[in-house]
């Protein structure tokens, strides 16, 4: 057999070596994942800013929403002060949720949470002290939006330190309710303040109100004369609806004291039409010789006198010595 001479020749063959990208992705990508490492200072602060700027984004788009929510709402179907409070909540959890989602991407973090929850008896006792008051107003709040005892816009009678105060429900917040009065002042009350006294809630389905004011004369004053007056000017004032009466409610010390009692729209107007009827009866008062009784005293003196006796001449003569010195 003959032998035959087979040639082989080499072809090299070019050695394909992959280059790192980063999670197999563009060389850029992978430069902008790493400014936001985490795992580094500048990282985390980098990380950190864009989870604000998220969170503000965030805000912003609840309140456009809810600012959508009430412009479609002209009819206020939809309780304002609830609407308040719902976004007040959400934006509290909103930014609980992204500093806890923050410190868990952290690593230095997520550490540092990791050994505080092993030691969560503690810290949560202490948190639970120091947040107690806050916690209770919170809570507070979440219970007057369920049962609604009152409205934003709802007028509301409540004693404060300064004493029985009126005033215009403008806001429920998380922590505090805020009343403005009819002198423009704002009331600040905290949610678990006014949740557990007593409020007189003078708005409600049907506003008016029976305005009583008292009116006190004196005993020798003509009764029937002074009802006449008040009775007329009363019926005479546009914002009265109705005139009930005037009956004699009592008698005083020194005074005979009515009651006009009259139905008026609601409870501020009744207040201007006490303010005007008073000017009014006093001005008629005076006319018709109607005394308002005032407070003073009568002195009566029994018994008669004993009359001084008569100085003596050696008392005279004292007294004369006494002048020329």
């Amino acid at each position: 057999m003959a032998s035959k001479l087979i040639a082989t020749q080499h072809i090299p063959i070019a050695k394909v070596t992959a280059t790192p990208t980063g999670a197999g992705g563009p060389p850029m990508l992978a430069d902008l994942t790493e400014y936001f490492n985490p795992s580094h200072l500048w990282g985390a602060v980098a990380l950190g800013v864009l989870f604000l700027v998220f969170g503000l984004a965030l805000s912003w788009l609840l309140r456009r929403t809810v600012v959508a929510v009430i412009d479609h709402d002209p009819k206020e179907r939809i309780d304002r002060m609830t609407i308040s409070f719902i976004q007040h909540l959400a934006t509290f959890i909103m930014w609980i949720v992204l500093a806890l989602l923050f410190s868990h991407l952290v690593p230095s973090l997520n550490k540092l949470t990791t050994s505080l929850l092993a030691g969560v008896s503690i810290v949560s006792v202490v948190i639970g002290f120091a947040a107690q008051s806050t916690l209770g107003n919170l809570v507070s709040g979440i219970s007057l939006v369920i049962y609604k005892p009152f409205r934003r816009g709802d007028r509301l009678q409540l004693t404060t330190p300064t004493g029985l105060e009126t005033g215009i429900v403008e806001d429920l917040s998380l922590g505090y309710t805020v009343l403005r009065t009819f002198d423009n002042r704002r009331i600040v009350i905290s949610n678990g303040t006014i949740s557990n006294q007593i409020m007189i809630n003078l708005s409600s389905i049907d506003l008016r109100v029976m305005m009583s004011l008292p009116i006190s004369i004196g005993y020798t004053s003509d009764i029937d004369k002074a009802r006449e007056i008040v009775l007329e000017l009363a019926q005479a004032h546009d914002n009265v609806q109705e005139v009930v009466g005037c009956p004699v409610i009592g008698l005083g010390g020194s005074s005979v004291n009515l009651s006009l009692r009259a139905w008026c729209p609601d409870s501020a107007t009744a207040k201007s039409v006490e303010y005007d009827l008073l000017e009014q009866m006093k001005k008629r008062f005076d006319e018709a010789g109607i005394e308002i009784p005032y407070a003073y005293q009568n002195v009566v003196l029994s018994g008669q006198l004993d009359e001084p006796a008569a100085p003596s001449s050696a008392t005279l003569s004292d007294s004369q010595e006494s002048a020329d010195r």
